[in-house]
């Protein structure tokens, strides 16, 4: 995989100068390259990553559309407050903890809304 293919493959992808974190990985995962490299290129091209998985970034109009769960799952809440790194929860961890738990993403960045838990690194690089 050369550089000019995962530029040309995000430049075909890209709708309106925006990528979706989903094609982003894709992308990644058809090319054998890690998801900070594709983050990475969408940086050098200027092109922006929209619609995170977790709901936290790049939707409109309200940009993020996570919601606060009305509660947490003990054993939910004790994975995630387990897999913190200095107070945030990796991007990649929320992933397996969704994975682990047979939940969707997006249930897991619910939780930690309402445990006012920051996910932060994104995997692409994002924030």
């Amino acid at each position: 995989m050369s550089e000019e293919q995962l530029q040309k493959m995000i430049t075909s992808r890209a709708v309106n100068n925006a990528l979706s974190c989903a094609a982003a990985f894709e992308i990644a995962g058809e090319l054998g390259v890690s998801p900070g490299a594709a983050g990475d290129t969408l940086d050098q091209l200027r092109i922006h990553l929209g619609e995170c998985q977790l709901g936290l970034f790049g939707y409109k109009p309200e940009k993020k559309i996570v919601r606060p769960l009305d509660a947490v799952d003990p054993a939910l809440e004790a994975a995630l407050r387990a897999a913190l790194v200095n107070d945030r929860l990796p991007c990649r961890a929320a992933w397996e903890i969704a994975e682990r738990f047979q939940v969707g993403k997006m249930t897991v960045s619910g939780a930690c809304e309402t445990l006012g838990i920051k996910v932060r690194p994104c995997q692409l690089g994002a924030f």
